[in-house]
């Protein structure tokens, strides 16, 4: 695993896609268990290592995740996320193209009982929040488009069902459209650059990595 970015209070890493962010039911190494693991091996720290995920990315998608070392950076920096002070921007392929190639999606998000997918709603319905995000079209290839993304709220599988509405599957997102899965089971999802206050230091934090070198992403880099 890429390390983007550590310091005494903050540790950034590349997620692999495939990795889960935290444990689940597979009893897979998670990113929040190797994170733990790498603390206390190059520091030698026994016993108990305290390591905070700061917030998640869906399994299939890779990408930039954040992960505090102290207490006061993890509260700080939750703090930032629920007030929308912090930037994320991600960069998906989908199967075709937005009819409008930049704008605003708003949606209301509920999840299906008894299943992991969620649906979007163009008006408020029974336990349902409201999500949003800005999106530009950057490249276009056939009939795929790389899409820059900008969520301007975290909620689960946000991105991969609003682009689904508007028509635009994830490359690979079976769950969300007509699509096959990619070899990795991978889907076309990137978490590219997370832009912050630093929690300690007040200052700007900019981190950003390169898209994916492979089949898929090659014509789109």
């Amino acid at each position: 695993m890429e390390i983007i970015f550590e310091d005494n209070h903050l540790i950034a890493v590349n997620k692999p896609f495939g990795m889960p962010s935290q444990e689940d039911e597979t009893g897979d190494e998670s990113v929040f268990d190797w994170v733990k693991n790498y603390i206390r091996e190059k520091y030698q720290k026994p016993g108990n290592v305290y390591a905070a995920l700061l917030h998640r990315l869906d399994r299939p998608t890779g990408g930039i995740l954040l992960l505090a070392k102290t207490s006061k950076a993890a509260a700080r920096v939750s703090q930032d996320f629920q007030q929308r002070k912090i930037r994320k921007t991600y960069y998906a392929i989908t199967e075709s193209i937005p009819e409008i190639p930049t704008g605003t999606l708003k949606h209301y998000l509920k999840k299906l009982e008894d299943k992991n997918i969620m649906r979007a709603y163009v008006k408020p319905v029974h336990h349902s929040q409201e999500a949003e995000l800005h999106y530009r079209v950057l490249k276009t290839v056939g009939n795929r488009a790389l899409i820059e993304v900008n969520p301007l709220t975290g909620r689960r599988h946000q991105i991969r069902v609003q682009l689904a509405s508007i028509g635009c599957t994830i490359v690979g997102d079976v769950k969300y459209g007509k699509t096959e899965f990619n070899p990795d089971k991978s889907i076309a999802l990137v978490a590219g650059k997370l832009s912050l206050s630093h929690p300690v230091l007040k200052q700007p934090l900019d981190l950003k990595i390169e898209l994916p070198d492979n089949d898929l992403w090659r014509n789109f880099r």
